[in-house]
């Protein structure tokens, strides 16, 4: 274990990474340096900053670039949960989990005698040397050299124009609260005395567990129970809807659920919920109500991953006047604004939108609106979105359920991969494409794509809706053959093809023969 303090008398702690290896001092060193010198703070900052993760490191990149004294306040570590605890981690554990998957399946393209081991130490080894490969970008280091003045410690707000870090007061024109998400811990009796994992402690293990019990299926939890399964994990995966990732497409909800039972051997208990969790002869076991039964799951280890929430308790917020709503949200305004017209907030805290793409964007918006009194607005940004399970899915604009409910004036029009050439002949032709238009000129309004690549297939439908192409000019564009995004300009040909009314396969008819003869 390890324990950090700054060279001045106000000292800030880092939390504990684990195992102690090279890897992680290397992490530690850039993202909290054990040795940070106090910065000199001048008689007010143009921009405070707080929170080091993505929306907080892309504001204070951006303003310090544009000649602004700005302060940037992190409690734990500078790159927030992307970098150490969320988006990398994950998918470095992915993309083995993947290369297993490919190994496992190989007899069915007609390679024999594959097997793969998997040694989970070292994968794990892996992703905390890829981890540190990848701090020096959010470095404390870094961003002193671009004109940011970096301050490790817990931000409180003194007044509507000053915070409060490790006791020294930080004056403010314009503030923005970026403070990222924490996990959200449900009341199970015993859950706390038995020990468990949330994305804060996942990627410090070191040995494979054998039997694991995930809460939650969202994409946290659907994604780690997938890869844990193919570590070869024993996985059981409790969620209380009555489907996986219910903001998704049910049919792209029940591919992934068949996938997940079948093909991976991961217990799905849906509509379930964990009433008691207790330990005997270090075996935890898990008492789930599903239904009108109940039944008792014996596990190694449980892993919750059952939603997120903004970290707002600690930043005494009512000292600056910022409201929240009754679910302790933020309230802010389409600028992201709060109720204390000089502090912004953006990216988790105050987003349902809870991305690493849309903390950047959102970010960029607060920074133009507090720093130049712009009217950019966050309704108006195209933020896809994807879970990187096996298939991915991933949607942009509407949901499935808003096209259905706006069907008079939306066109939903679907394309299964099972008739797309490059999936079927790279043998991943589950899942499907689907695109959301409007009926009365064509715009794309949104998209659901389930596939092996999902996630990179749907920035082409996102680049659409920012241009405003249409569905039909989509047609138009020549795609290479074969592959998979395909689909979606076939899409174009199918919703061409419906717009040829009989009315206007008569008047085309009386044209070819006015025009042959």
């Amino acid at each position: 274990m390890m324990s950090f303090a700054d060279s001045t008398a106000a000292a800030h702690s880092a939390p504990l990474l684990s195992p102690d290896d090279d890897s992680n001092r290397r992490l530690l060193q850039q993202v909290h340096p054990s040795n940070w010198p106090l910065p000199q703070a001048p008689a007010v900052y143009d921009l405070v900053v707080i929170g080091g993760g993505t929306a907080g490191l892309v504001s204070a990149a951006g303003a310090a670039g544009l000649g602004a004294k700005v302060a940037l306040i992190e409690r734990s570590l500078l790159g927030g949960d992307c970098l150490n605890f969320g988006c990398v981690p994950s998918k470095a554990l992915l993309s083995v989990a993947r290369r297993i998957a490919a190994i496992r399946d190989a007899a069915e393209l007609g390679i024999r005698d594959a097997a793969g081991t998997v040694d989970f130490p070292a994968v794990m080894e892996r992703l905390r040397r890829l981890r540190a490969d990848l701090s020096p970008h959010d470095s404390a280091a870094r961003f002193q050299s671009l004109g940011v003045d970096v301050w490790f410690g817990q931000a409180q707000f003194a007044d509507t124009r000053a915070v409060l870090v490790n006791g020294q007061r930080l004056n403010f024109r314009r503030a923005i609260i970026a403070a990222g998400s924490e996990p959200v811990i449900p009341a199970v009796p015993g859950l706390d005395a038995a020990g468990f994992l949330t994305n804060r402690t996942l990627y410090s293990l070191t040995e494979l567990p054998a039997r694991l019990l995930v809460i939650g299926g969202g994409p946290v939890g659907v994604e780690m129970a997938q890869a844990f399964a193919r570590f070869g994990s024993q996985v059981t995966l409790v969620q209380r809807a009555p489907r996986l990732l219910p903001r998704e497409a049910p049919e792209a909800s029940e591919l992934l659920q068949q996938h997940l039972a079948e093909r991976d051997g991961i217990r799905l208990l849906l509509q379930a919920t964990p009433v008691s969790v207790a330990v005997q002869n270090n075996v935890r076991q898990v008492v789930v109500q599903t239904g009108t039964q109940t039944v008792t799951i014996d596990c190694d280890r449980i892993l919750v991953a059952a939603g997120r929430r903004p970290p707002l308790q600690d930043l005494q917020l009512p000292a600056a006047g910022i409201q929240v709503n009754a679910d302790g949200q933020l309230l802010l305004n389409d600028r992201l604004q709060t109720s204390n017209s000089a502090v912004y907030a953006a990216g988790d805290v105050g987003s349902a939108h809870q991305l690493t793409h849309a903390a950047d964007f959102l970010a960029r918006t607060a920074l133009q609106n507090s720093l130049f009194a712009g009217r950019a607005k966050a309704s108006r940004l195209v933020i896809p979105r994807c879970t990187y399970c096996s298939p991915e899915i991933a949607a942009v604009g509407l949901t499935d359920q808003q096209a259905q409910q706006q069907s008079a004036d939306v066109l939903t029009l679907t394309g299964p991969l099972s008739g797309n050439d490059r999936s079927i002949l790279d043998g991943s032709s589950a899942g499907f494409v689907r695109l959301y238009a409007a009926r009365r000129n064509g715009r794309i309004l949104g998209a659901t794509i389930v596939s092996e690549h999902a996630g990179e297939l749907i920035s082409e439908v996102s680049v659409a809706m920012a241009g405003g192409v249409t569905i039909g000019r989509l047609a138009s564009v020549i795609h290479p053959y074969p592959t998979v995004a395909d689909a979606i300009r076939r899409l174009g040909d199918q919703y061409n093809r419906q717009r040829l009314t009989p009315l206007v396969k008569r008047i085309l008819r009386l044209w070819l023969r006015w025009r042959i003869w």
